[in-house]
């Protein structure tokens, strides 16, 4: 008997008899839980979407808050500083620090000397601390040394902002020397 249990005609016989088999049912309680799994189902799919966005929104915007924070705190930037030459690419920052002072520069004098300075320490493809920069830009800033203005490096330097915002920055907020200086100035707050 035990094998007849099994087989399949016994399985086909089984199905057969369930059909004839009614269950007396209430549409209206199966529709309303039908309805409700949908709209927990929904819910849930929305709320997954929402997080999922949030997160990325907050993981972009997070980097380029403390990017933006860390060259306006002096001591955020001297710890990006060495971080950044610990890992031999402290002339994205020096570049970045000269230009800012270059924009503040008034006289016409000193804005064709400071102009060369730059290009000659990192633009230049021989330079000793050489930044990353495509080809097109090089020529740019070449053909804008003949008459300098304040905005002659700007698109050199907007590119190394953007490669440190996404490849030093993320990993100098994960280094011990950021978490260590974020850990004092808390401890400092609350003395």
């Amino acid at each position: 008997m035990p094998k007849l249990l099994f087989s399949r005609i016994r399985l086909y016989e089984f199905k057969d008899l369930m059909p004839n088999m009614k269950q007396p049912r209430r549409f209206d309680i199966v529709l309303n839980c039908r309805r409700r799994k949908k709209d927990i189902q929904c819910v849930s799919v929305q709320k997954c979407n929402d997080e999922m966005y949030s997160s990325k929104l907050s993981c972009q915007t997070d980097h380029e808050l403390h990017l933006e924070k860390l060259l306006k705190d002096k001591k955020y930037l001297a710890a990006f500083h060495s971080f950044l030459q610990s890992e031999f690419s402290e002339e994205n920052i020096e570049f970045w620090l000269a230009c800012e002072e270059f924009r503040l520069t008034t006289s016409p004098e000193d804005l064709q000397w400071r102009a060369e300075e730059i290009y000659r320490e990192f633009i230049q493809p021989t330079a000793c601390r050489e930044i990353n920069v495509d080809q097109r830009v090089r020529e740019k800033i070449k053909q804008a040394l003949e008459k300098p203005n304040l905005s002659c490096f700007d698109e050199a330097q907007k590119h190394v902002y953007l490669l440190m915002e996404r490849d030093s920055c993320p990993r100098f907020l994960h280094s011990d020397a950021y978490l260590s200086l974020k850990r004092k100035s808390r401890t400092l707050w609350y003395l």
